[in-house]
């Protein structure tokens, strides 16, 4: 086997949770790409379907599946319907995020809970769920999706002249969180073979960014942009992949150079 076999995914099975938004369409298209037997899963069926089928008109084999990670009955329904389907699962890319607290730092508490039952305790229970149906099978990678929020505080100066803001302390608690979550998990599956690691995005450029915004964080980066819709699909792969069979435990920010300063 050539060191580029070591990236393929092909006769794995992987899991991309909240596929249908921002990140996760380019999630879903590079484990599909990469050659895994790809599920897709998140609360709006009818999102991730269309998501699915678009990758399998390109002749990709992705299928969408509904769940509620604020339901635990509902993660362990998800679970086994990919064990009874595929008999296995390869790759879990914990992906989904709720953003309940609309008025920031003075929403009210009830919001804060609400955030961190779906991303908090649902990644607890998501994450154990198929971490011990991977250390039954041996072997298996557990991505979770960060941010660069959960590593540094909010800058107000990439702000200024917009009507934007970045005070949303239920998402700095929990990415903050699932970075040591991450090596926690990493070393209670370590010994059954089953890695777990973390990327940290920055900001995805999209076509509703005011100008001031993209230019002042684009300053902040040292490649001087935002990311795009495939900045992540290769470090996702790498995860998935054997290509990265001794890392686990870590955190690899995904973000231009913005917190290397």
């Amino acid at each position: 086997m050539g060191i580029l076999d070591e990236f393929s995914l092909k006769g794995k099975v992987a899991l991309v949770t909240g596929g249908a938004g921002l990140y996760g369409r380019q999630l879903v298209a590079a484990m599909a790409e990469a050659g895994a037997e790809t599920y897709i899963a998140s609360r709006n069926l009818e999102a991730c379907e269309a998501v699915a089928a678009a990758q399998r008109e390109a002749g990709l084999n992705v299928t969408a599946l509904q769940y509620d990670q604020a339901d635990e009955a509902s993660i362990l329904a998800l679970r086994d319907a990919i064990m009874e389907r595929s008999g296995r699962i390869d790759a879990l890319v914990n992906n989904s995020v709720a953003r309940p607290m609309k008025n920031g730092f003075q929403s009210d508490a009830s919001t804060f809970a609400l955030s961190m039952q779906i991303n908090a305790t649902g990644l607890f229970i998501i994450t154990r769920a198929f971490g011990d149906a991977m250390a039954e099978q041996g072997s298996g990678s557990i991505i979770n999706i960060g941010s660069i929020q959960g590593m540094v505080a909010p800058d107000p100066t990439i702000y200024r002249g917009t009507t934007m803001s970045g005070w949303s302390p239920d998402y700095f608690f929990h990415k903050g969180g699932i970075i040591n979550f991450t090596r926690f998990i990493g070393s209670y599956y370590g010994a059954k073979g089953v890695r777990c690691n973390c990327v940290a995005p920055g900001g995805f450029l999209t076509e509703n960014h005011p100008e001031p915004f993209v230019r002042q964080y684009s300053d902040k980066t040292f490649l001087g942009r935002l990311a795009n819709d495939s900045d992540l699909k290769g470090v996702v792969v790498f995860l998935a992949s054997d290509a990265s069979v001794y890392i686990t435990g870590a955190n690899i920010p995904v973000d231009g150079g913005y917190t290397a300063k």
